[in-house]
């Protein structure tokens, strides 16, 4: 299964199982960014062995030929994404090639929560946040972290909420937000959590749920609310709406005063 989502920098997302299928000898044009469910994975990278296991992240560079063939008869299932250079600068290739696995549990958990919200394409500001941590720690273990000029942290996140209270219906992208305030975008999320005690996405929900409210308490029919307030649409408002208000948009009308 395999799939791209509108997430700036993400080409393509697969989810895939092989027994006996072996890749042959080739290359991408992105950054390939796996983890292994179950099983495991013997490849080439570059005329040198290697292995992928339940435990570790892999980052095979691009333009460097790979092979990829299971350990064992029972197979393997991965995860991949496919990014490009804006999200990994191609200046890391070399440091990829020598050390594409790492065994940070961290890491490997956020490749997997990352993976698991470009399911969802009411997210990409979710899914946007967690590929800047993903990347920035792939940065760290490839032995290189971009420079930024110093902003006060507390300042950065003030500045990134007065953005998103401006973006509430429309929304912003995070790259968008970043090229703005001229920061990396691992820092806008890192700083705003640490001011705030949430995510920006987080805080956009939230933001979008209190006008949710609003305009059910001003009578506006819940199929109408969820385009208002910025939700991608119904089903997407019904979702978030339950897990912070702890019912539907339609009961929550019901149960006003204005609707009895």
């Amino acid at each position: 299964m395999a799939w791209r989502p509108d997430v700036p920098g993400v080409v393509e997302v697969m989810k895939a199982q092989f027994v006996e299928h072996q890749y042959p000898a080739h290359t991408h044009d992105t950054w390939t960014i796996l983890i292994v469910e179950y099983g495991a994975i013997r490849y080439d990278l570059d005329r040198s062995q290697h292995g992928a296991a339940p435990s570790t992240v892999t980052a095979l560079p691009p333009q460097v030929p790979h092979t990829g063939r299971a350990l064992s008869g029972s197979g393997f299932r991965k995860r991949v994404l496919y990014v490009d250079s804006t999200v990994i600068s191609d200046d890391l290739i070399g440091a990829a090639v020598d050390t594409p696995t790492c065994g940070d549990p961290t890491l490997r958990r956020r490749v997997l929560d990352l993976h698991q919200v470009l399911a969802i394409p009411e997210e990409p500001l979710e899914a946007e946040s967690r590929l800047a941590l993903v990347a920035a720690l792939l940065a760290q273990h490839l032995g290189s972290r971009p420079l930024e000029r110093p902003t006060s942290s507390a300042l950065l996140a003030r500045r990134l909420r007065d953005i998103l209270d401006d973006h509430v219906v429309t929304g912003i992208t995070l790259r968008k937000a970043a090229q703005i305030l001229d920061v990396h975008q691992d820092s806008l999320v890192r700083s705003f959590a640490r001011a705030y005690g949430l995510p920006p996405h987080r805080y956009l929900t939230g933001r979008r749920i209190e006008m949710a409210r609003r305009l059910l308490l001003e009578g506006m029919p819940p199929s109408d609310v969820a385009s208002a307030s910025g939700f991608h649409d119904q089903a997407h408002l019904t979702r978030h709406f339950v897990r912070l208000v702890g019912t539907t948009p339609g009961r929550f009308q019901r149960r006003s005063p204005e609707f009895r």
